[in-house]
């Protein structure tokens, strides 16, 4: 925490000093663990400090750097001034003051996060004294605007670039005030606090000094004070855990000495069942085992009273005996199968159990872990309270403004009920309406229509009296203190309620859903008798009796150059008298 007010060659500055040290208390108060406050440094002291600092902060998480003092910008690049400084000419710039690439390199090993705060965008004396060596050097007003290349930076002036900042009417800065207000609260965002410091500097002076960040950071929240995480309740101790333990250790073995012990210490419940069908099953193997030996023993002795010519009834007896050994050998291998898919089934019971109660054991920690996050969040928030209410009381009694004016002041400045945004709680209040079995639409964060409609069905069913026109915090802890669906599930036409699910209604054949979601029969259509309209028929006689009969051939066929054609009735053919060929000749 660098403050310099005591400049040699201008006017004093009354506040760097104070700033320096009210930021740097509250960053000792959350909890830093290197925090050092300098003072009225010149050229050679700002410089051993800065590299003095550089070692310090190499293996620091976070590293942050507060100048109050005069700052100024030349060509485009940013400098901080000592208070020993002359700046004759514009070039001196460059032997008498520290460019801010200067402060960033003494930070850069930080691993987390790199922060630069800057209140020396104030308006510069030296600028009107200084000689001009180049009349195209630029030489602006406050500091010019920058663009970190190192990630996970962030680089904040108490002006936007450009522009200058005051000093306000009290011992402190507007800019530092805002500053020691919002950075330390627990868990919130950079971007969010820094977004809080604009508007409270914005307010105090009146909408004339705007403060600007530049830099980024990443998907994840950033905060200068983490939350102190809360001990989530250690797992609780399954009683059946040990017998569990054994069971499997049993089953490693299995051996029927193992399971008879395992039995004899646990007589009775599932594991119980388990272990008795391990046994019917090592008991079919050893049915199986003493078929097949048997059996062997049977075709030996078959195989030996051939090889000595025995007699054919004792061959025949022996075959009678060996066939029976296979059978029963076969039907012991049989009854193993059938066991052993038994015991595979229990197995998987065992499993399917087992799994279940650890997945409802995980439900239940992560419903207590949000239960916690959400305390966690609560303290947090009483915690910003008291503290502003410490600073209050902590403030002099000897300042400018009147107790009155003290008082109003502080009720505008008091830190908000919740660190959620209006947006970021209607879409919780959304995501658990959703839950609850309320909404059915996303959880887009625009407290709409829809939205409110989902809060009066709430209303209606759980008994509650919230009002419906915006998301509350009450509301949010009234919905997460509901276990399960508060909302009636409602089906579409041909759907009806399965549980959490629309399930849609099959009926039999012949059979299709009616209006009320049922089943009815399907009605057969019956003919319908029409009389056969005789008018166009009788019609269509008359106008074909009435008509002409047409002529009728003679059987001939009559050809000429034209082509050939059936002779006309009443017509005949004929030779032709000095001519060549034929002719039709008619009545």
């Amino acid at each position: 925490m660098i403050g310099n007010s005591a400049y040699k060659n201008v006017p004093r500055l009354a506040n760097p000093v104070n700033d320096a040290g009210l930021v740097g208390g509250m960053l000792k108060k959350v909890g830093f663990d290197v925090v050092d406050v300098k003072q009225d440094l010149g050229g050679a002291e700002m410089r051993r400090t800065l590299r003095e600092f550089g070692s310090k902060s190499r293996d620091a998480d976070v590293a942050v750097v507060y100048y109050a003092g005069h700052g100024m910008e030349v060509d485009g690049n940013n400098y901080l001034i000592p208070t020993d400084a002359l700046l004759e000419t514009d070039t001196d710039v460059y032997d008498e003051a520290f460019p801010l690439d200067r402060v960033l390199v003494s930070i850069e090993s930080a691993k987390q996060l790199r922060l630069v705060i800057l209140d020396a965008c104030r308006d510069n004396p030296f600028a009107k004294t200084m000689k001009r060596t180049v009349a195209s050097r630029a030489i602006g007003r406050g500091l010019a605007k920058v663009e970190p290349t190192s990630p996970n930076t962030m680089i904040a002036f108490a002006a936007k670039a450009g522009s200058t900042a005051s000093d306000g009417d009290s011992r402190n800065s507007p800019f530092a005030v805002a500053l020691s207000d919002h950075l330390p609260k627990p868990g919130l965002d950079l971007r969010k606090a820094f977004g809080f410091v604009r508007d409270d500097v914005l307010k105090t002076t009146s909408y004339k000094q705007e403060p600007y960040v530049y830099g980024s950071l990443g998907g994840d929240d950033v905060s200068l004070v983490p939350v102190k995480p809360v001990a989530a309740p250690g797992p609780q101790a399954n009683p059946q855990d040990s017998v569990r333990r054994d069971y499997e250790l049993a089953l490693q073995i299995a051996t029927r000495e193992v399971w008879t012990a395992f039995l004899a210490q646990y007589p009775d419940g599932f594991y119980a069942s388990l272990a008795k069908g391990q046994l019917s099953r090592i008991a079919a193997e050893e049915a199986r085992a003493a078929a097949a030996d048997k059996a062997r023993q049977a075709e030996e002795e078959k195989a030996r009273l051939a090889t000595e010519r025995a007699q054919k009834a004792e061959q025949e007896k022996a075959a009678a005996a060996a066939k029976a050994a296979e059978d029963a050998r076969l039907a012991a291998e049989k009854a193993k199968q059938i066991e052993e898919a038994k015991a595979a089934a229990a197995e998987q019971r065992r499993k399917e159990a087992e799994a279940s109660a650890a997945k409802a054991l995980a439900e239940k920690q992560a419903a207590e872990k949000a239960k916690a996050d959400l305390q966690a969040k609560l303290a947090a928030e009483s915690a910003a309270k008291q503290a502003a209410a410490e600073r209050a009381v902590q403030q002099p009694a000897s300042e400018t403004q009147s107790a009155a004016e003290t008082q109003k002041v502080a009720a505008l400045a008091a830190p908000p009920t919740s660190s959620l945004s209006p947006a970021e709680l209607a879409k919780s209040v959304q995501s658990e309406l959703r839950r609850v079995g309320c909404l059915t639409s996303s959880t887009d964060g625009e407290w709409n229509a829809t939205s409110q409609r989902s809060l009066t069905q709430f209303n209606k069913y759980a008994g509650t009296k919230f009002d419906v026109k915006l998301a509350s915090i009450d509301a949010l802890d009234a919905l997460k203190a509901k276990q399960g669906r508060v909302c009636p599930l409602i089906c579409e036409r041909g759907f009806k309620a399965d549980g959490d699910n629309c399930a849609k209604i099959t009926c039999r054949a012949g059979y299709r859903v009616n209006d009320d979601n049922e089943c009815e029969k399907v009605q057969d259509k019956k003919p319908i008798a029409t009389r056969d309209d005789s008018k166009p028929r009788d019609d269509e006689r008359k106008k074909v009796e009435s008509a002409p009969a047409k002529p009728q051939a003679t059987g001939q066929i009559y050809c000429d150059s034209r082509g050939c054609r059936p002779v006309q009735k009443g017509c005949r053919v004929e030779v032709a008298i000095g001519q060549v060929g034929h002719r039709e000749v008619c009545n």
